[in-house]
């Protein structure tokens, strides 16, 4: 597809999503700044704990582990960025690095999905079939379904990064177009483009729609039968270990997926870009941030992890 004389397949982007705020840039960078260093030292420091303690080795943390570096990978690609623009008076990213930041953005947070959805069918076996959960859910499957996570992803994305391509941006007079966002995201991008995104839009719904849909379907089919067996047991503290074990789950469940149908699948007519940008902040900040603090403060298996390393270290000293 060629371009008009004063559009261009790589156009320099403005990424001017916090340029507006009425908040200072300075404290903005200090409280992000204060996110990234907290959500890499929760995360890896769960991923430290999970491969450390020989407690920690069952299916359950395995996925889990992945799940930290997922997200560590997630943040890591929008907040240092983020970082450098709210230092700057002129945010600019070229075309090339957007679409990249663009790719690993829809690769880390599709994987996360994905493996969100796998670790319901987890607490499935494990509170539906607790006889046979170590011999279903063994570390070879669960390796599958993490390299099955990530193969899907990156299909996907590469799908939606190829259908951006050929797009045209009309820059202002010094050629850069203002990008409302704070990083390079599906929706601003097709908003700012001069060329036709019908097809685009067409691939976010049925595409996009249908990659939601499988993982959401096995996350409420996984849980409905949960509640049916946790409702059958027949004393009040088994159903309150029962429901323990899923607290952490669903409280992620909950705040990633939600923010994510609300970004990507409302109509454009009955949001704002204010509430876009809100709800981003959620899932690309603090979705990761949360994720070791929900599994961490409220599981006691880690908490013991954290006990015992502490405890080491002493008598090491």
């Amino acid at each position: 597809m060629s371009c008009d004389p004063n559009a261009s397949h790589s156009p320099v982007f403005l990424l001017l999503g916090f340029s507006k705020a009425n908040v200072p840039r300075s404290l903005l960078f200090l409280l992000f700044l204060a996110i990234y260093l907290t959500t890499i030292l929760g995360n890896v420091t769960l991923v430290f704990l999970i491969s450390w303690d020989n407690r920690l080795h069952s299916p359950m943390y395995y996925l889990l582990r992945g799940l930290s570096v997922i997200d560590l990978g997630l943040s890591t690609v929008i907040l240092p960025q983020l970082l450098v623009h709210l230092t700057s008076d002129s945010p600019a990213i070229p075309a090339a690095r957007c679409l990249t930041q663009f790719f690993f953005f829809y690769v880390f947070g599709v994987t996360d999905t994905l493996v969100i959805a796998v670790m319901a069918l987890d607490r499935y076996v494990a509170i539906c079939d607790p006889l046979h959960y170590a011999l279903v859910m063994n570390r070879q499957l669960c390796a599958r379904l993490l390299v099955t996570s990530w193969a899907v992803s990156v299909m996907h994305t590469t799908l939606h990064v190829g259908l951006l391509l050929p797009l045209c941006w009309a820059g202002n007079a010094r050629g850069s177009v203002n990008l409302p966002h704070f990083f390079c995201d599906h929706r601003p991008l097709l908003r700012a483009s001069y060329s036709d995104t019908h097809s685009n839009e067409l691939a976010i719904f049925f595409e996009g729609g249908f990659l939601m849909l499988v993982p959401c379907a096995l996350i409420i089919l996984s849980y409905a039968q949960i509640g049916v067996t946790i409702f059958r047991l027949p004393s009040a503290s088994g159903r309150c270990r029962a429901v323990s074990t899923c607290g952490s789950h669903l409280t992620m469940v909950g705040f990633l997926y939600g923010t994510i149908i609300w970004v990507y699948f409302q109509p454009p007519s009955q949001k704002s870009q204010n509430q876009d940008m809100l709800a981003s902040v959620m899932y690309t900040a603090i979705t990761p941030l949360a994720n070791p603090f929900v599994y961490s403060l409220r599981n006691k298996d880690v908490k013991g992890a954290v006990r015992r390393l502490f405890l080491q270290g002493r008598v090491d000293s």
